[in-house]
């Protein structure tokens, strides 16, 4: 036997607005979703705030009693549905980035951020655990974005869900322009053979990966996103372009007037929501900007167990070694700064997870050095 349950996937626009103009349009779009039926509705990524790399959001980091977590509970008894979307959410010594998931009943699950991708860990710490949502309408696994492209997290849900739910905020950063405080630009192009090779790192990732582990998982998977054009200051711009350097010698020159950088870029793709067999079945077009995505999905009476082996990571070994390697390592000491200015010096305490980044950005920034020489070679004999 199965049953069925309709969802709908929100998407909202990336820019940043202050939090009670976001909450008052997020109000807006549950009440059109669940007028039109839904019983559950996923917001994108840090929904109430909007995604933005900049030194606001550690003064943005709510506690659990906060205005948007208020809201939430508030909202879903009031439409009498689940409701969820993630935060920046200040708990004790520390920020994460936090998927609430909230049933009718004031009833709600939390699950922490685990790979903070690349500048994010300027502005909240990693995590280490996967969380399983008891509900009502099902059992329900979670993530959030970047967490998607590692093969470890989903296999932790493997034969334990009934339908996967991944809020989401992805700008197309391997296809950016940067704009330099002299007015200049620099483009993929121009950024050496390692940052090249990543150029389809965001399609493999959140298309191709995703449809490939939510088939392998068997069941549906409900994906969130913003639209918009996102831009952004660079955090630690100066110290990122010095990390290409040994394969973009050219880029050398900018090091030192780089602490400005902007990045604007597309966002990869917009809400969608996929069948147990991973195939897409409604999808949001960017340019649809705000709205949602109404389906109706099947769940399977039993949780359904994986058959054969798991589909490889997609996305490349460079891009996992910036991503989770090199880039987190040089921006934990900004995050630290960053979160003590704005809630105390108690706030972010060097622990033993922190400690393994310093030798690992030697580690990686050598991988790195080593994959780019591998790669311009290549490119040298073609």
């Amino acid at each position: 036997m199965t049953r069925t349950i309709k969802v709908a996937s929100v998407q909202m626009d990336v820019t940043p607005a202050p939090v009670q103009e976001r909450l008052t349009r997020a109000e807006r779009l549950a009440n059109e979703a669940a007028q039109a039926g839904a019983q559950f509705i996923a917001f994108p990524e840090v929904f109430n705030t909007g995604y933005v790399y900049s030194p606001e959001n550690y003064a943005l980091a709510e506690p659990l009693d906060g205005p948007t977590f208020t809201w939430m509970r508030q909202a879903a008894a009031r439409l009498g549905v689940y409701l969820a979307g993630t935060i920046l959410l200040r708990d004790q010594t520390d920020i994460y980035n936090a998927l609430l998931l909230v049933a009718p009943d004031g009833r709600f699950w939390r699950y922490n951020k685990n790979y903070p991708w690349g500048w994010e860990r300027a502005y909240f710490r990693d995590d280490y655990q996967t969380v399983v949502a008891h509900t009502e309408l099902g059992d329900i696994g979670l993530l959030i974005c970047w967490d998607l492209g590692h093969a470890d997290l989903w296999n932790q849900y493997a034969g334990r869900v009934d339908l996967m739910l991944i809020c989401s905020s992805p700008p197309n950063i391997t296809q950016p322009i940067y704009h330099l405080p002299n007015g200049g630009t620099l483009e993929a192009k121009d950024m050496g053979p390692v940052f090249v090779s990543m150029k389809d790192t965001g399609t493999q990732v959140f298309v191709q990966m995703l449809a490939e582990q939510t088939a392998w998982l068997g069941v549906p998977t409900v994906y969130t996103s913003h639209c918009g054009q996102f831009r952004s200051t660079v955090p630690n711009a100066s110290q990122s372009l010095a990390l290409m350097v040994p394969t973009a010698p050219k880029l050398a020159k900018f090091v030192s007037i780089a602490s400005q950088m902007e990045l604007t870029c597309d966002m990869i793709s917009g809400g969608k929501i996929l069948s147990a067999d991973g195939q897409v079945r409604s999808e949001q077009s960017l340019e649809a900007g705000e709205s949602y995505l109404l389906g109706e999905i099947t769940l399977a009476e039993t949780h359904p167990q994986p058959q054969g082996p798991q589909p490889k990571e997609r996305g490349g070994l460079a891009s996992h070694l910036i991503s989770d390697v090199a880039l987190p390592a040089i921006t934990i000491p900004t995050y630290r700064d960053g979160v003590r200015k704005a809630w105390g010096a108690h706030m972010a305490p060097i622990d033993s997870s922190t400690r393994r980044w310093l030798p690992a950005l030697g580690i990686g920034a050598a991988a790195i050095l080593g994959l780019g020489y591998l790669l311009g070679k290549n490119s040298r004999k073609r």
